[in-house]
């Protein structure tokens, strides 16, 4: 692949603007400049330089980050700023879109890609793909509670009851639940439905990567990281199991 195309490709412009990047001798691969935009790269297992920052050759990108409270999943937030402002720009650049949204006020996992079939076989509604949530409850839990969630509420858009994969008491006020269904304010409704009120949600885990674990182990607020294949196949299997 021709070296501008390798450029834009990574979201570092337009085609104009990365044969700028080259010809200023501001591109480097194993060390060497490169100053011609119309070389031939081989794209595999490429890492390069563009103004001494390095870079990854990724034919498509998957990302988690951890979302902090008070951002919008939109790349046109109306009322708070936009998640997509946490990424490198050069991600923008490759329009990567959030799998499914998280309210403004919620924090915790999201997964981004710019591959929409990735996109699409972890958001369909008929993947069924389990998410694990905690929330702060504006009232003392109850093992009732609990026992409504697991045998399922009812909410006014869905035909049959819907219940949770799995809930538990973490503290008097603290509820963590696992569910497989992705709707609007649905760990809200649901546990309103079953007697009680949200005042703080935070999703920990996604198709079985969890904050705090493996790669996400360090993970902090605000900060994303690039999955790795043996994520990707975990989540490609939480989806088949679906």
């Amino acid at each position: 692949m021709k070296l501008e195309r390798i450029l834009q490709n990574q979201g570092f412009g337009s085609r104009r603007q990365c044969r700028q990047w080259v010809e200023l001798g501001e591109v480097r691969i194993n060390g060497e400049v490169v100053d011609d935009p119309g070389a031939e790269i081989d794209t595999a297992g490429l890492v390069f330089e563009v103004e001494g920052h390095s870079w990854t050759f990724r034919e498509k990108t998957y990302v988690a980050l951890y979302k902090p409270a008070g951002y919008e999943c939109s790349h046109e937030p109306k009322h708070h700023r936009s998640v997509y402002s946490l990424l490198p720009q050069q991600l923008v650049a490759r329009n990567v879109q959030s799998v499914g949204r998280l309210d403004q006020d919620t924090t915790g996992l999201l997964l981004f890609s710019d591959d929409g079939a990735f996109i699409h076989n972890l958001s369909s509604p008929k993947k069924h793909v389990p998410k694990v949530y905690r929330a702060e409850l504006a009232e003392a839990g109850t093992d009732a509670l609990v026992q409504r969630l697991l045998d399922g509420v009812d909410l006014i858009d869905e035909p049959q009851p819907v219940p949770a994969l799995h809930a538990r008491l973490l503290a008097e006020r603290t509820l963590e639940m696992s569910i497989d269904l992705g709707k609007y304010h649905v760990v809200k409704r649901m546990i309103a439905a079953a007697g009680n009120h949200v005042e703080q949600l935070h999703r920990s885990g996604f198709g079985g990567l969890h904050l705090g674990e493996g790669l996400l182990a360090d993970l902090t607020e605000g900060q994303w990281v690039y999955l790795e294949e043996a994520d990707l196949q975990q989540l490609h299997s939480a989806a088949r199991k679906a």
